[in-house]
């Protein structure tokens, strides 16, 4: 009998080490790995240049590793990635296609349509989890309701009655598929362009992508800098933090590794009684935790890469000034910590955290400029670009998260520039004009005298622009466009559209008073008996429900031998599938975000006794049981009446 034939899909897990879909494919038989470049699926989200150049030769080191282990990587580019995923699966037999899971809104609707187009087919597909230390569904209060702060969501990931799983070791072979299957070389791709080559080249001296060298820059810092991590975290002028973002972005080395080799380093040090050692892994392990919130957010509120989580941000009266987003962009504010930070942006993709807090605060705060805008240059400019942080950390900044920076909190550029960049060392760096500036006046030219101006070869206006702002001015246009925000948070937002009342679609926001936060309410399927009886096992992906309750008198649910119980948990698992694919097979844009504005609320009694086809979820490609629930529902006429009454409120 043949051996199975396993399709790998890599994404965003560039690695052979801790990688669950590989480790399960290569125990299977022979195996498959593809993959497949798609800008047209990434919609406004296309990688930036200096992350589609790590992208590229990460491909080529990943690539090169499988190869030494007996199977070379498939790559492809096209304008769908579930017709490359059929063609390879009729044209080689494959039978079993396995990936690991993404959690950024696009990823989700995408992976849904693929996997929900694989099953349709008899495709047994399985997904893990291999970027999280606890997955989204398995963290969240005693209510079952997902936790919107970070605080009260580390605390309870750190009290998890089980500790994240163990990274797994790298395969030690591959069996590769026997046949000749097409692809092309990763240079092949497009992704860099002639006019690109000359500056990506510059990268390399700082960055060398690829998953043996995540796992070296990860020895490296766990055995050097973590120790003083506590003390040296905010100093912006040298390597004092991991830079492994890139890395975790990419997949090339497994935030579980990461986690266990900072914790095997916090055991030595408490035995060593290290009180540093242990602040600093704690810390860390904190920065750990953030990222994990990031992914948490974006999968219980798929709408924030659009919206903010707080709906009183959307009468906000923002400042729509290309002319001042471009100066920002290129690093010409007059504000030398700010202008010197996106200076460095631009010229190597990376900037400090402590930077870019102050950026993007000057950005939203001081220019007043839509976070939105703020957040996809960083898209588009970080060499580390991950969407799921962009969006914590611009909300963070704007305060649109709960727990979140006080709307009328501004960072002074240059209190700033003292506290981290005291002697100037920094702006000297990236603001070459204000070299010769005495470190007294480095960070506020525009008050130095002007005898010390002349002797620098410093001319405000010509060779370093004044301030775009003054401080003060900034403040007060805050406070009023604070005040502005709440009188107009007062006006009834509702309209009359179609003999409905209708929102401005921010309904699943939640509100920015003191009273309790609303209830994040989901729905689960239960049996007769009172257990779960969804057929999805503990390693499923889940995905967030995104039908309008008002749409559900029109869906088809199947339901064999289950009741339903109302409850609030997080979003079902996949193997509840929601609507969303519209019609024609087009999968949703990073336009199409108003559809998830109310989870669903499932009938209580369902008539349908249509089954899906299950899908396996074990490494051993076990069937799934029964108890599944298929939504279908045909949902281009009306989001194309949502659009339109959305038009209409917006005018």
């Amino acid at each position: 009998m043949a051996k199975v034939c396993t399709i790998v899909w890599f994404r965003r897990d560039l690695r052979l080490e801790d990688n669950p879909a590989l480790a399960v494919a290569a125990r299977a038989g022979p195996i498959i790995p593809v993959f497949i470049w798609c800008p047209h699926e990434e919609g406004a989200f296309l990688p930036g240049r200096v992350s589609r150049w790590w992208l590229k030769q990460s491909l080529i080191h990943l690539d090169i590793s499988l190869r030494g282990l007996g199977a070379a990587l498939v790559v492809r580019k096209a304008k769908d990635t579930l017709s490359v995923l059929l063609e390879l699966v009729e044209s080689t037999g494959a039978t079993d296609v396995v990936y690991n899971h993404l959690y950024d809104p696009l990823s989700l609707v995408r992976d849904h349509r693929i996997k929900q187009g694989l099953v349709r087919r008899h495709i047994r597909v399985q997904s893990f989890n291999g970027d999280l230390l606890y997955e989204p569904w398995e963290v969240h209060d005693e209510e079952g309701k997902p936790f919107t702060i970070f605080e009260s969501y580390w605390q309870k990931c750190l009290a998890m009655p089980f500790e994240p799983k163990s990274p797994l070791l790298p395969p030690g072979h591959l069996i590769a598929f026997a046949g000749n299957v097409l692809g092309c070389k990763p240079g092949e791709l497009g992704l860099e362009n002639e006019t690109e080559k000359d500056s990506n080249a510059l990268l390399s001296r700082s960055w060398c992508p690829g998953w043996s060298n995540a796992d070296r820059m990860l020895e490296s810092f766990v055995a050097g800098p973590l120790l003083e991590y506590a003390v040296n975290r905010h100093k912006i002028d040298g390597p004092t933090t991991s830079l492994l973002s890139p890395h975790l972005h990419f997949g090339e080395v497994s935030i579980r590794k990461v986690f266990h080799s900072v914790r095997r380093k916090q055991v030595l040090w408490a035995q060593e009684f290290s009180t540093l050692g242990e602040e600093s892994a704690n810390l860390f392990l904190r920065s750990i935790g953030f990222r994990e919130y990031a992914r948490y957010l974006c999968f219980n509120f798929p709408f924030t890469h659009e919206r903010s989580l707080l709906s009183n941000l959307k009468s906000f009266p923002w400042r729509i000034d290309e002319s001042m987003f471009k100066m920002w962009r290129q690093g010409r504010t007059g504000y030398p910590l700010v202008d010197a930070g996106m200076r460095e942006l631009w010229a190597t993709g990376w900037l400090h955290n402590r930077v870019r807090v102050i950026v993007a605060s000057f950005c939203v705060k001081f220019l007043q400029l839509p976070w939105r805008w703020g957040m996809k240059y960083f898209w588009d400019a970080l060499l580390d670009a991950d969407l799921e942080n962009d969006i914590l950390g611009w909300q963070y900044i704007s305060g649109s998260l709960p727990d979140g920076h006080e709307l009328d909190l501004m960072y002074n550029p240059q209190t700033e520039g003292y506290k981290h960049d005291p002697h100037g060392e920094y702006v000297r760096q990236w603001l070459p004009e204000l070299a010769r500036l005495p470190a007294e006046w480095i960070h506020h030219p525009w008050d130095a005298p002007p005898a010390v101006l002349r002797a620098a070869g410093v001319e405000l206006g010509c060779n370093y622009p004044r301030p775009i702002v003054e401080i003060a001015a900034a403040r007060e246009h805050l406070i009023q466009a604070i005040s502005q925000m709440w009188e107009r948070d007062m006006v009834p937002k509702a309209a009359s559209v179609d003999g409905q009342i209708e929102g401005s679609g921010e309904s699943m926001e939640i509100q920015a008073t003191s009273a309790p936060l609303p209830e994040i309410t989901a729905w689960k399927a239960i049996s007769k008996n009172g257990k779960l009886s969804s057929g999805s096992l503990h390693c499923d992906q889940m995905v967030p429900d995104c039908v309008r309750e008002d749409k559900l008198a029109e869906i088809n649910c199947s339901l064999k031998g289950v009741q339903w119980e109302h409850s609030a948990i997080t979003p079902h698992r996949e193997e509840i599938p929601c609507a969303l694919a519209l019609k024609g097979g087009r999968s949703l844009d990073e336009n199409d975000g108003q559809i998830f504005n109310d989870l669903p609320k499932p009938p209580p009694n369902s008539d349908a006794s249509s089954t899906a086809e299950s899908s396996p979820t074990r490494p051993e490609f076990s069937e799934v049981k029964s108890g599944r629930v298929q939504v279908q529902e045909d949902l281009s006429v009306r989001f194309a009446r949502r659009l339109k009454r959305k038009a209409v409120l917006d005018t």
